[in-house]
């Protein structure tokens, strides 16, 4: 399914999510307004962030660190980690 969406992190139509990504409000908004493109380069992100970090997903309070960056890469204007 080529689901047509106007992603807010590129600023312009592109396909969208085939399913939501993400549990809850958050994961309804992002499969709403966030393209397949944007969504990996996310991945690749949250990648960089748990390393650099030393996240362990195991733990409720490293995985909030996790969704809070989640949140300020697709929906914080000001963000300069959408330069990638």
């Amino acid at each position: 399914m080529n689901r047509k969406i106007f992603c807010l992190f590129l600023k312009k139509h592109a396909t969208g999510l085939d399913k939501q990504p993400y549990p809850g409000k958050i994961g309804k908004k992002i499969y709403n307004n966030v393209s397949e493109i944007a969504w990996k380069k996310w991945v690749f992100e949250q990648t960089k962030i748990i390393n650099e970090k030393k996240l362990n997903m195991l733990n409720i309070h490293d995985r909030k660190i996790l969704e809070n960056c989640m949140i300020n890469f697709f929906f914080n204007k000001n963000n300069i980690s959408k330069k990638i």
